[in-house]
């Protein structure tokens, strides 16, 4: 059993966990995952790390209400109990590989998108912890729904807040954003890393494409049981088949296919749908060889 050590709702169907889980607080990274389960009849569920404290041996997890599954999570309050936690599952953030004194001569961008502002954080908060500080945009509809305003400012080097109504910070979409820091401001990035809705992602590569930034994304949205035996998270990058939980949840944001992956995440919705794929994909609708399982777990 793990005990929530804080519970408080950031928004209208958005609330944050910090739990006690010390092995997996001792050796997660930015960028990898947690599969949560409140019972033990309760749904598996995947959930990005939204921060860590390897003093306090504890990991926090940011939860939108989507479901019954995630609902019955929203009414936890601290000092109860969750059944499981799994990981650090997936591959910590692309950012953590690279040589760190190469990485502090490079200009990094971050663009978070609703939800994805959770995710975002921890990788912005490391580089600064080794001394980079890097852009961070956080877009959302309205001032309503932002959320870690503050922790990111507290982390950035430059926080750009827009909404889409124009109720708080710039007024746009977080494309709109990017196009103004390149063109308006002069600004040189070297790397983005986009995190957020599927469909913002894509749109956010679009953007990045045209003045050649590579790009990182994080197709955590697609993940549903976590271990790559479901095929929910299927993904062709360039002219590979990939699965954001075991391969990912970061790939190079302009090879990935967000046609196909949008498209698939549509039919994964309905039992029809998803028998259609798994006949249509035959033997790479998911992984096989148990990429998923090598993980540090705590029951």
């Amino acid at each position: 059993m793990f005990l929530v050590k804080h519970a408080e709702k950031l928004v209208d169907n958005i609330f944050l966990l910090e739990v006690e889980a010390p092995r997996v607080a001792k050796v997660c990274q930015p960028g990898e995952f947690l599969i949560i389960r409140l019972d033990e009849k309760g749904e598996r569920i995947p959930l990005t790390i939204a921060d860590y404290n390897r003093e306090t041996g504890t990991v926090t997890i940011v939860v939108q209400v989507i479901g019954a599954s995630t609902l019955r999570m929203e009414a936890l309050k601290t000092g109860d109990y969750i059944k499981d936690v799994v990981g650090p599952l997936g591959n910590p953030s692309e950012l953590i590989k690279m040589d760190l004194e190469d990485l502090k001569k490079k200009n990094i961008l971050f663009v978070a998108g609703g939800l994805g502002a959770a995710p975002v954080y921890p990788q912005v908060k490391w580089l600064h912890e080794h001394g980079i500080d890097a852009d961070v945009i956080v877009g959302t509809k309205t001032k309503d729904t932002l959320i870690f305003e503050k922790e990111m400012a507290a982390v950035a080097g430059n926080l750009y807040v827009t909404t889409d109504d124009g109720s708080y910070g710039r007024n746009g979409l977080v494309t709109k954003v990017i196009e103004e820091l390149v063109e308006k401001e002069g600004k040189h990035y070297d790397y983005c890393i986009a995190i957020g809705p599927m469909i913002m992602m894509k749109f956010a590569c679009l953007t990045t494409k045209k003045y050649d930034i590579p790009t990182i994304v994080s197709l955590n949205p697609l993940m549903v049981d976590g271990t790559g035996m479901c095929g929910a998270c299927r993904v062709v990058v360039g002219d590979e088949v990939k699965f954001a939980c075991v391969d990912g949840p970061e790939f190079d944001g302009h090879l990935v296919d967000f046609d196909q992956a949008l498209k698939r995440q549509q039919m994964y919705k309905t039992q029809e749908g998803r028998q259609k794929l798994k006949i249509i994909e035959g033997t790479t609708h998911k992984a096989h060889d148990g990429r998923g399982c090598d993980a540090r777990e705590e029951k």
